[in-house]
């Protein structure tokens, strides 16, 4: 590498570094936020968005974890319902949605359950159920996914109209993937990837 590239290379880290810890710190300040004022209404439906379905050969747990969210809702009268979102995961062919709807039925979820298996984005989950959710006749929802990625969600919907649609709020998933610190830490340094990559593409 010669001496022009290198010091390009270095004044663009110093330039995209900065703005990249920002996100990183907004989206974690968010997410613990939300963790600590969980939703206050009770709402027709809990929307859990879907995660990659598999890891080492065993259900993801920050996927279950996100579905035991929405249950612990259900439980305690928040929402009658759960709508599971979530398509092929191109990991391991299994569709996210199915695989929450087997971890909710084991785990002893007997109450109404909607699968919506086509989505493949955070995106695409809410525009996918957007037209799941008004067959059913749901006028609100609590929207349930980990903390980190609530921001993006969050903004996603409102860009998209989803937010006036529906009376929403936010959950935040405490899954252990969020608790293992490993786990979180990786998770909140891809979600500014993605806040830009969304931006980008106008979806904000």
């Amino acid at each position: 590498m010669s001496p022009a590239v290198r010091r390009s290379v270095i004044g663009a880290l110093l330039i995209l570094l900065p703005g990249y810890a920002a996100i990183h710190v907004m989206i974690w300040r968010h997410g613990l936020r939300l963790l600590e004022h969980p939703p206050q209404r009770s709402a027709d439906a809990a929307l859990v968005l879907g995660n990659r379905a598999y890891r080492n050969g065993k259900p993801n747990p920050c996927l279950t974890g996100r579905v035991d969210a929405g249950i612990a809702l259900a439980n305690a009268g928040r929402v009658r319902g759960l709508v599971l979102s979530g398509g092929i995961d191109t990991e391991d062919g299994r569709i996210e949605a199915e695989v929450m709807e087997r971890h909710a039925r084991t785990s002893g979820y007997k109450g109404p359950l909607i699968l919506e298996p086509v989505s493949s984005s955070t995106r695409e989950n809410l525009s996918m159920s957007r037209a799941v959710l008004k067959a059913a006749g749901v006028k609100s929802v609590i929207i349930v996914t980990e903390p980190y990625h609530l921001w993006r969600a969050e903004r996603l919907a409102r860009a998209s109209g989803f937010d006036q649609a529906f009376d929403v709020q936010y959950a935040a998933a405490p899954t252990s993937c969020w608790q293992r610190w490993g786990m979180a830490f990786k998770g909140a340094l891809r979600e500014p990837l993605a806040i830009a990559n969304n931006a980008a593409n106008g979806y904000f």
